[in-house]
Order: C-alpha cells, then sequence, then structure tokens
C-alpha cells in the first residue's frame, strides 16, 4: 500500500501550498492530492493536464413536488433549519403548496420520512466536481466544490480515494496530500488515515495558537508530525519558542523556511521555489526535504531504526 504525508497548517496562508509543492518536486515522482477543496490552488503551480472528470454527488436535497401536496404542513412543523415556506403554487386541491429552500436544506430526510402524502423528492446533490491530471511531479487527484455546496469532508476523501487508486496504478510508493487549512471537517478527512503529517507553521502569536490546533488534531490520530517554520526570520524569537513547544507537542522539528522573495517569482511562473532559486528559501526546502525524507524512509521501513 502506498504512504501518505500530509501537509498541513491551523489556518490558510502560512505556505502550506508552497511547501508541499515543493516537496512533491524534490521527491517525482509521487502522487499528488490537493485536499483544499474548498479552495484548491496546487494546480496554480504544477499547471496540470486534466485525463478525466467526473460530477461528484455528495449530499442530498429535499423537494416538494406541488402536484401532490395537501399543504398539510408536517414538513414545516418538523423541519429544524426553517428551510420550509408556505408559497408554493396551488394544484387544484390547495391554493399554496409548501416549498424547500434549497440553500436552508440540510439534507437530513425528516421531511421526506413523515411527509403522510409521500410528496416530497430526495435526489442526490452535485455538489462539486473531482479530476485526474497529469503534472511534471506525477499524477495528481484533485476537485472543486461549487461555491455554496457543503460535505467537503466527503469530496477531501473522494480525492483521497483517487490518489490511492492512482498511487497502486502507476505503482508509486507515497502521495504527498496538499490539506485544507484549519481544524474542521475538512482537514480531519484529510489526516484520517495518513502515515505522517507536516505541519506548516508562521513565527507569530495567532501562528503559533494555530500550531497548537493542529497538533492536537493530529496527536488524536497518533500519527508522527513534522514542523515546519515558514518565514522563520521574521520573527526569530518566536520560532525558536515554535520549535520548543512542537518538542513538547510530540512534533519533530524538520526545517525553517526564510522569508524570500523568490517565493512570489516562482509562483508568477507556475514554478516551485526549488526551480527557480537554488539558495535562499530553495535552499531551505530542499534541506527540509532531505531531513523528510530520511524521517519517511524510517516510517516506511521501521526494521531500519536503530
Amino acid at each position: 500500500m502506498p504512504r501518505e504525508l500530509v501537509i498541513l497548517s491551523g489556518k490558510g496562508g502560512t505556505g502550506k501550498t508552497t511547501v508541499a509543492a515543493a516537496l512533491a518536486g524534490l521527491s517525482a515522482p509521487v502522487v499528488l492530492a490537493d485536499a483544499d477543496v474548498d479552495a484548491a490552488n496546487l494546480y496554480l503551480l504544477l499547471d496540470p493536464e486534466i485525463r478525466r472528470r467526473e460530477p461528484f454527488f455528495g449530499g442530498y436535497k429535499a423537494r416538494i413536488r406541488p402536484g401532490h401536496c395537501t399543504a398539510c404542513g408536517k414538513c414545516e412543523e418538523l423541519c429544524r433549519f426553517d428551510a420550509v415556506f408556505f408559497d408554493g403554487p396551488g394544484n387544484g386541491r390547495v391554493p399554496r403548496t409548501f416549498r424547500i429552500e434549497e440553500t436552508r436544506c440540510e439534507g437530513c430526510g425528516v421531511c421526506v420520512h413523515f411527509c403522510p402524502e409521500e410528496a416530497i423528492d430526495f435526489r442526490r446533490e452535485n455538489t462539486g466536481e473531482s479530476y485526474v491530471s497529469s503534472t511534471r511531479f506525477g499524477p495528481m487527484a484533485h476537485a472543486r466544490l461549487i461555491p455554496g455546496s457543503e460535505n467537503s469532508g466527503k469530496l477531501v476523501t473522494h480525492v483521497r480515494e483517487k490518489a490511492r487508486e492512482l498511487a497502486q496504478a502507476e505503482r508509486l510508493d507515497w502521495i504527498y496530500i496538499d490539506g485544507p487549512p484549519g481544524i474542521g471537517c475538512p482537514a480531519i478527512a484529510a489526516v484520517t488515515g495518513a502515515d505522517a503529517a507536516l505541519v506548516v507553521a508562521e513565527p507569530t502569536v495567532s501562528g503559533q495558537h494555530d500550531m497548537q490546533r493542529i497538533a492536537a488534531l493530529i496527536d488524536h490520530f497518533q500519527i508522527p508530525c513534522f514542523l515546519c517554520v515558514n518565514k522563520w526570520d521574521l520573527n526569530p524569537a518566536l520560532a525558536d519558542a515554535l520549535e520548543q513547544e512542537a518538542r513538547s507537542l510530540g512534533m519533530r522539528p524538520s526545517g525553517r523556511v526564510r522569508y524570500d522573495a523568490a517565493v512570489v517569482e516562482a509562483m508568477m511562473r507556475k514554478q516551485t521555489v526549488p526551480e527557480r532559486a537554488r539558495a535562499g528559501a530553495g535552499e531551505d526546502l530542499r534541506r527540509l526535504h532531505s531531513a523528510l525524507r530520511q524521517a519517511l524512509a524510517e516510517i516506511a521501513n521501521p526494521q531500519t531504526q536503530t
């Protein structure tokens, strides 16, 4: 079975995708998975060629059939999401019928189950689109959630399943997952079952708090966790404090990346930082990759540990 490294952060904007793309380029060929389906951007650096796309149906929505509704009001009585309105069209039997507002419907199905006339349809909802693509570093699974849609955790799980299929088909040992920010359902779906995690944190007070939150989530799953401090030179003292606290939380500090204008230049050219620059942040990321490669080799082959 392929191994999975998930790159996470306590919030967006820490440089997680930049680090993930750089590590993938230095480790190529690998399978990539962009699990940030709400705001996917790994493709901006990798310029993938889409090989396959398919719709994703992640939930259900209830819809009242006006011709069958008798306006008994049972659906409005039971709905706890205030999604039912008494302003639907008449049908010859009643002057008005009930209507379900799709943007409020949570797809729980209570109204469907208790409707005495069986006048409510319960249909699967198209909430996004998933892709399988080719990149210069290996195959990639990614997706796009339709704005306003829910069940992004299910779509993250779907992306990871596609990545595993690609790894087995291509006979590649590692999957690098660019995870979503935060500690919510998408992040939980990204880290569940992974073999290791890399947390990207910034040397700020809020960055320290975010690191604590994501460390607690990863600790719940009892997997090895590594730390990369991005833009460490903006506050060296706090960078030291981050690494010290990380050790106390069971994380292994594995590298620092300095603030470098080459990062922006690389993104503007759809490149990873090591592709653009050998020195500066490019050198830092190579050191991070070297440290992680050794640690991941130990995870993949525990019998080699001394």
